[in-house]
């Protein structure tokens, strides 16, 4: 089980937060004063740290920037209430792997999260060549032939198509999707995720109307399926 400490002085959002991650399966360690945060981060065994910058005898700079010393590889994720560029500057030059603005939504907090531990991980490679059903992708030449005939794909398409190919068989998330596909900076809502699924399934299902590859998890988002012979 993934541990994430939190620091944060707000103890609505602290309480709220621990709750979800709880909910998520990770296990949680909590703390509202900086100093006290800073020692827990250096004690404990965390895969995780989410800080707040604002904070009661030492600010989350300060925090990140000790940790990041005597721990480089510890995924920390800042949470502050400002929003200028130079606050994020900040925060990323004291070595934070991301940051995140309240008020933010939990589902963005979440694919975040999920992100990091990812980078801390093993990656499956992403594949040169990829067959299934009656499909050929050459990710090299990012050309698509569908029983036998070439088939135009947008290059967003063929980074969906990657990345669900990457993790075949597992749920994939519309915000992780959204992250990993189109960035942290960008603004593009979930349904635009759900329009280049079905994009894809016009041009590379049999059935588009009953998918057998590019299947829909309600409430979630998406899982791959490539039926082939293991």
């Amino acid at each position: 089980m993934k541990t994430i400490l939190i620091i944060e002085d707000d103890i609505s959002i602290l309480e709220g937060l621990k709750d979800n991650l709880e909910f998520e399966g990770y296990q949680v360690i909590t703390e509202t004063s900086g100093k006290r945060g800073l020692k827990l981060a250096t004690e404990k065994d965390i895969g995780l740290l989410l800080l707040d910058i604002m904070l009661p005898g030492l600010n989350g700079y300060e925090i990140c920037r000790t940790i990041k010393k005597e721990n480089p590889e510890l995924p920390i994720i800042m949470l502050t209430a400002r929003g200028s560029e130079m606050d994020k500057v900040s925060g990323l030059d004291t070595g934070a792997d991301d940051y995140i603005t309240k008020p933010f939504s939990l589902p963005e907090l979440l694919a975040r999260i999920r992100a990091a531990f990812r980078r801390t991980t093993d990656e499956p490679a992403a594949p040169e060549y990829y067959l299934f059903g009656n499909v050929r992708i050459d990710f090299v030449k990012l050309q698509a032939h569908v029983g036998g005939h070439e088939v135009s794909l947008s290059p967003k398409e063929f980074a969906i198509l990657e990345y669900l190919i990457r993790h075949e068989g597992k749920a994939i998330h519309r915000h992780d999707l959204l992250n990993e596909v189109w960035g942290y900076k960008a603004m593009p809502t979930t349904r635009t995720v759900d329009n280049f699924i079905m994009d894809l399934r016009k041009k590379l299902e049999e059935n588009p109307s009953k998918p057998k590859h590019f299947l829909s998890i309600r409430g979630i988002g998406y899982r791959f399926l490539s039926l082939r012979q293991k």
